[in-house]
């Protein structure tokens, strides 16, 4: 079986000279959450672009189930970008109804019972939601599809501490045990008890690949502590 997700020396330059991803090569197999982890400019998003054919790779190639990105992949993709892409004009039921017809994978009852979870009103508007409240339509929006991979940009960034216990709770039952979450965030501690596998970026290259169980038995340490030392200041 294909990996759900394959870099093979994946490039990205800009200004034909800076290279914000630099001969990155990894695999991922499916039914797993695998935080990506880095300081700011290490190439996280710029990884995400490329995956979701946001971006054209300079060097190197990804797979998707063994295919370059496109129009098929993004069947299989469900994408959580950090910013708001939702008009704000619209009521939350009014873009559970784009969904619908959008996506084939999408399934609108979940969407309903986690709005209700949460108490947002499908009657209200984008516009009179909260920041936060916002980003936990997106959320919510990204996993009522029956994706393969889903691909969360700090999905955790703008809540609460109160509601960062239910989000992830969300993100763990709205998944079926063969598709595979790509988290990335810098809210490590929060969500480290959640993660099956970890990807530390710097400066564009993958200095480390590994479980979080090999992590704490061959480091006896978290991954926060591990993280917070590989990128002391």
């Amino acid at each position: 079986m294909n990996p759900i997700l394959e870099c093979r020396n994946l490039s990205k330059k800009y200004n034909h000279q800076t290279y914000a991803l630099n001969d990155l090569s990894l695999s991922l197999g499916r039914g797993q959450i695998v935080g990506l982890l880095g300081p700011n400019g290490s190439g996280k998003t710029t990884l995400i672009k490329l995956i979701n054919g946001l971006l054209i790779p300079s060097g190197g190639s990804v797979l998707i189930d063994g295919m370059a990105p496109g129009v098929d992949t993004k069947k299989l993709i469900s994408y959580l970008p950090e910013r708001s892409y939702l008009d704000d004009s619209m009521k939350v039921k009014d873009i559970i109804h784009y969904f619908t017809d959008f996506y084939e994978n999408f399934h609108a009852d979940k969407a309903y019972e986690m709005l209700a979870d949460l108490e947002i009103s499908p009657e209200a508007r984008m516009r009179t939601l909260s920041k936060g409240t916002k980003e936990k339509v997106q959320l919510i929006l990204v996993m009522s599809r029956e994706a393969k991979l889903y691909i969360l940009d700090e999905p955790i960034g703008g809540v609460d501490p109160a509601a960062r216990d239910y989000i992830l709770h969300t993100i763990l039952s709205n998944y079926s045990e063969d598709a595979t979450i790509l988290l990335s965030t810098h809210l490590i501690h929060d969500i480290e008890n959640v993660l099956d596998h970890v990807l530390f970026l710097q400066n564009g290259r993958l200095v480390l690949n590994a479980s979080v169980d090999d992590i704490r038995m061959e480091q006896q340490k978290s991954v926060d502590i591990l993280f917070r030392e590989v990128f002391r200041c």
